[in-house]
Parts: C-alpha cells; structure tokens; sequence
C-alpha cells in the first residue's frame, strides 16, 4: 500500500539534508535512508512492526499517541523507525527517528 513519507520533526529533515552534504560515511547513511523512505512509499509495510508493548514511552510522550511502530533495517546496524497513519484516503508514514542498532536495543529494551 502506497504511503507518503512525513517527519515527525522539522529538524530530522534538516539533519537529514545535513546527512547528504557530509563526509563520505555520513553521505552512505543518507543513501540509505533514502532508499528505505522509497520502499515505505511504495508499501508502507515493508518494514518490521514492533510489537505494541515494546514502543518507548518517551515516544509517545514527543510524538503523542503511537498506535504502531515499524522499523526498516539499515546496513551497518542502522534502524529507521516509523509510524503509520491515515489521513483521510492517504496512507502517512511518519519518520521518527534513525539510529545505530546498539541505541535501538537500549531504547527497545532487548
């Protein structure tokens, strides 16, 4: 199911566009990220749905209400998680953040 990719933050897109024009491993990360955003827009369930017990309650408590949470595996250990949400017809997935797989575990308590 097609999904239009949102940033839950307006400063995850700038620190994305600052990704892009970085050195050369940050530059690899942007590539990657924007390659998962391609394949969320295409199916917006593509990734790994976290299970609703395991979603961090300082999510909630910055992005409001979660009722689901999703991750896209990156190279490098890397995860993109995201939420999805309907508007009206439209299918919103919602980045909230990118992070390496050790900060993932700490954050999803594994």
């Amino acid at each position: 199911m097609k999904s239009q990719i949102k940033f839950a933050e307006k400063k995850l897109k700038k620190a994305l566009t600052k990704l892009k024009n970085s050195k050369t491993e940050e530059k690899e990360l942007y590539k990657w990220i924007n390659t998962a955003m391609d394949h969320i827009e295409e199916n917006a369930f593509c990734g790994f749905q976290i299970a609703k017990r395991l979603i961090p309650k300082d999510y909630e408590k910055k992005f409001g209400r979660i009722d689901n949470l999703w991750k896209y595996n990156l190279p490098n250990a890397w995860r993109l998680i995201y939420t999805i949400k309907k508007e009206e017809i439209v299918i919103l997935s919602i980045i909230l953040e990118w992070l390496p797989h050790k900060e993932y575990k700490k954050r999803f308590r594994y």
